[in-house]
């Protein structure tokens, strides 16, 4: 089949979350038996880092849409990859979605919608000569549009949407119907409207053929007021229709704690020698004193969803109790001021950089003996999964993903109320079984043989995209 695959992150150009991760690594594990060509915004990231480049059309201003080209070129290793080449909507300073101060920017529906809309166009046969898509699959709010455009143009490609953190959802005023050229009979509960605003989320959960969550418990949660975000009933309805399912992310394979070229000491489950290597030298990079209590890593987005607040209530308690802290991220203020007020209580054992370097978070998952993953909700998760990896047993609370990828009291260690108690639950059970030291290394050695690959993953989505393609109304 040949897929469009419609991602605002990719990881070899441009990366903010996990979406990149993903983005990258499941259309390389799907361009092994299809026609997987990626579409992208043209960040300078982006356009710097590929190769074998060439213009494959030129769209001019439309509307509050500006004029530009669509490049097509290659990333490193030969996977086609589409680019909306505009510098008025994405050669900035910032984030892909922030300024440098932090704030959306003022424009980005008009950013993500020209994304969305070249994207179907593409899909369409309508840039590109000598390509169109059989189905395009787009991912989260920044290209949930293109199934809607899809609609709008009366063009029969099947669309899927993937929905990685229903929390974000792409809202706007209602003036924001016109600055996309979206039709003014879009603006209605059966359509784009979400409590008088525009949600480019719900545009595509409501035009995509299918839906899908990046992991099973997930898909069923966000049929539920408590974690529906408010679209809980049309994503009810959507699963009653067999229209939502759930497939969970995987984890490239350079995630080998055997040949992981970041490490200091690679090493094999059963040589715990070189985990401890790997513990010593990311105590003493983070300058921290040499213990023998156990490390606990935690590697995240400091903000309120991946319960950071519960891992600075619960800090105090785990360094009195031996224990150790490193810690890695950057998020809200009063979060990242909150962990940095443990550090000055504890200097010693508690270390924070408020930054994020993958060649580092890997020496803290293989350095570390426990990965904290207190989130409130998380629709998958990565750092679990990487965790495991490297032997360190993940602590989360049981919902999404962390259900579906630690076996409590095998692989890792699940607690079942949000609270900085239910937390330090978990954290003692993981403290004993750090005294234990022959379950603590048998809890590793499972761990680690996680099947956490992608392979599984691809041959899920083949499956759908078959599916949805054969059962698509024209």
């Amino acid at each position: 089949m040949r897929v469009l695959f419609a991602a605002s992150e990719f990881e070899d150009f441009v990366r903010v979350g996990g979406l990149a991760s993903v983005s990258a690594a499941l259309s390389r594990a799907l361009n092994r038996n299809h026609d997987v060509r990626v579409m992208i915004p043209g960040f300078p990231s982006v356009l710097k880092g590929l190769s074998s480049t060439s213009r494959v059309a030129h769209c001019e201003r439309a509307g509050h849409f500006p004029a530009y080209s669509i490049v097509q070129g290659a990333s490193a290793d030969g996977l086609t990859i589409y680019v909306v080449d505009c510098p008025e909507l994405y050669d900035r300073d910032g984030t892909p979605y922030t300024n440098a101060q932090g704030d959306d920017w003022h424009d980005n529906d008009v950013r993500f919608a020209v994304l969305a809309s070249a994207a179907a166009r593409l899909a369409a046969g309508q840039l590109d000569p000598n390509w169109r898509a059989d189905i395009v699959h787009a991912n989260d709010w920044q290209t949930a549009l293109i199934p809607a455009y899809l609609s709008w143009m009366g063009a029969s490609v099947p669309s899927l949407l993937t929905i990685h953190n229903l929390a974000y959802q792409g809202l706007f005023s209602p003036e924001t119907l016109q600055r996309i050229g979206a039709p003014e009979s879009a603006f209605q509960m059966e359509g784009v409207e979400f409590y008088g605003k525009v949600s480019f989320l719900k545009a595509g959960i409501y035009y995509a053929n299918h839906l899908t969550t990046v992991s099973k418990t997930y898909a069923t949660e966000i049929t539920t007021p408590e974690q529906g975000c408010g679209l809980d009933g049309l994503l009810a309805r959507r699963s009653q229709e067999g229209r939502l399912s759930g497939i969970l992310n995987g984890i490239d394979e350079s995630w080998d704690s055997r040949s992981c070229s970041a490490l200091v000491s690679p090493f094999a489950s059963g040589e715990w020698g070189g985990k401890q290597a790997n513990a010593d030298h990311i105590r003493r990079e983070f300058g921290l004193a040499l213990s023998k209590g156990p490390l606990f890593a935690l590697v995240a987005r400091l903000v309120h969803q991946k319960g950071i607040d519960l891992v600075a209530s619960a800090a105090d308690t785990i360094v009195e109790a031996g224990g150790q802290i490193v810690i890695t991220g950057r998020g809200e203020p009063h979060l990242e001021r909150a962990l940095e007020d443990a550090k000055r209580r504890h200097p010693e054992a508690i270390a924070v950089a408020l930054d994020f370097e993958d060649a580092r978070a890997r020496r803290m998952f293989a350095g570390s003996d426990f990965t904290l993953m207190p989130s409130r909700f998380e629709p998958c998760g990565l750092s679990q999964m990487y965790a495991q990896r490297f032997g360190s047993l993940p602590i989360g609370y049981r919902t999404g993903g962390l259900s579906d990828t630690i076996v409590d009291g095998k692989t890792g260690f699940l607690f079942k109320r949000c609270s900085a108690e239910g937390l330090l639950g978990a954290v003692c059970r993981a403290f004993a079984t750090f005294g234990a030291k022959s379950r603590l290394h048998s809890m590793r050695k499972l761990a680690m043989a996680q099947p956490f690959g992608w392979d599984e993953s691809a041959r899920a989505y083949q499956a759908l995209y078959g599916n949805v393609a054969r059962t698509a109304v024209p």
